[in-house]
């Protein structure tokens, strides 16, 4: 048996978040590769849809009537009704379109998208777990259907070691695991830019010293402590300082600034909600920060990295795989605002500050390219294909 080169994706949305924005960017170059990617979406919709459809991808999900709505009132009752939907939605869709390989992203679309499979004929499939199982604590349910699912999977993927650990715990032998780092395009950080022209375009001083957060506003992002970090440096750091937040607000944005405003860094800090350009803002900033309880593999920090920017981040997940400590940045401790705070400072004093950022733009163009991501996946296929066979 010849495995084809149609996959389906199956993911929860097309909002933008990591995840979302790394299976947007692995179909549309699997398909400049010659491979066949399509969408199954869970919720239809989301900003990134229109980016797949633009090049080709197919993009596949239901979208309930809104007399559905006004019928079933019941917000449970809707869930239930809208689960089963989009489950026989799937299930027609893997047997219409004919997936040689289904690759599942993220829990919801693994429990839900995982189920459904077994009610076709796919060749092959493929789980991405792409953050720690702290999730799992919350809904052990779901926990148990997963690992009711891995056995089944032919293959498993983690986008850091600390993952792929974490898998292992669950069952899943060495064998039948693999690790894909998460690519970064360099190319948006290449072109030509005026500096100083994009902080006067935003308000920012010349002079001001710029950190940079990209991290939707929930809990496990560890706004509040950065906040707590800064109120207790904000009067060693040079004058005039500022901290973009970039992402979109999961219903904290309030708290925080109240918070921010109580310890006096209020005026300090810019919540800019979701932002499409996030390229330019890295690029004016002078250092990236990721202070997350938890993570996979965050993309935020190889974008900072790749506008060459000194990165410091917490020691979860695969973070200080990619930031070397000292070299590249500061790897400090979750949820700890004191440690955090000295990194902050320390490179906010450190006259080899921009030595750092060009490090990390080097080790980004080295190990964790857009190419070697792609790479890394058409391997897997094709090692998918040849077990088929």
């Amino acid at each position: 048996m010849k495995l084809g080169r149609r996959i389906l994706y199956v993911i929860g949305s097309l909002e933008v978040g990591g995840a979302e924005r790394h299976v947007v960017q692995v179909a549309m170059r699997l398909k400049k590769r010659g491979w066949e990617p399509e969408l199954f979406v869970l919720t239809p919709g989301g900003p990134l849809t229109h980016v797949l459809l633009e090049v080709g991808v197919p993009v596949h999900g239901v979208t309930f009537p809104t007399w559905v709505s006004r019928i079933l009132r019941n917000d449970r009752l809707r869930a239930r009704v809208g689960l089963v939907i989009t489950s026989v939605a799937l299930i027609y869709t893997m047997w219409h379109r004919r997936p040689s390989v289904i690759h599942f992203f993220l829990p919801a679309a693994y429990v839900i998208g995982g189920l459904a499979s077994f009610f076709t004929k796919v060749p092959a499939r493929i789980m991405s777990r792409r953050s720690l199982q702290n999730y799992q604590v919350a809904h052990p349910f779901f926990a148990k259907i997963e690992r009711y699912l891995h056995p089944k999977m032919t293959l498993v993927c983690g986008n850091s070691s600390a993952v792929i650990r974490e898998l292992m715990t669950e069952g899943i032998s060495h064998q039948r695991l693999r690790l894909i780092y998460n690519g970064i395009e360099l190319a948006p950080y290449d072109t030509s830019f005026d500096r100083s022209a994009v902080r006067t375009q935003f308000g920012i001083p010349d002079d001001a010293l710029v950190f940079v957060l990209v991290a939707n506003l929930i809990p496990y992002k560890g706004h509040a402590d950065l906040i707590k970090a800064l109120a207790r440096i904000k009067e060693a750091l040079p004058e005039p300082w500022l901290v973009l937040c970039i992402g979109r607000d999961d219903g904290i944005g309030t708290c925080l600034q109240q918070e921010a405003d109580s310890l006096g860094v209020g005026s300090n800090i810019r919540f800019l909600g979701s932002r499409s350009d996030v390229p330019l803002f890295l690029r004016l900033a002078d250092v990236s920060i990721l202070c997350s309880h938890e993570e996979g593999f965050s993309n935020a920090v190889l974008e900072g990295m790749a506008a060459g920017l000194p990165m410091v981040v917490t020691d979860v997940g695969g973070n200080a795989e990619a930031v070397l400590d000292g070299i590249t940045g500061y790897v400090v401790p979750a949820h700890n605002p004191e440690c955090l705070a000295d990194a902050l400072l320390k490179v906010a004093l450190a006259d080899d500050r921009a030595l750092m950022g060009d490090r990390g733009r080097v080790r980004v163009a080295e190990k964790f390219s857009m190419s070697s991501c792609i790479d890394a996946y058409e391997a897997l296929y094709r090692e998918v294909g040849a077990q088929v066979r």
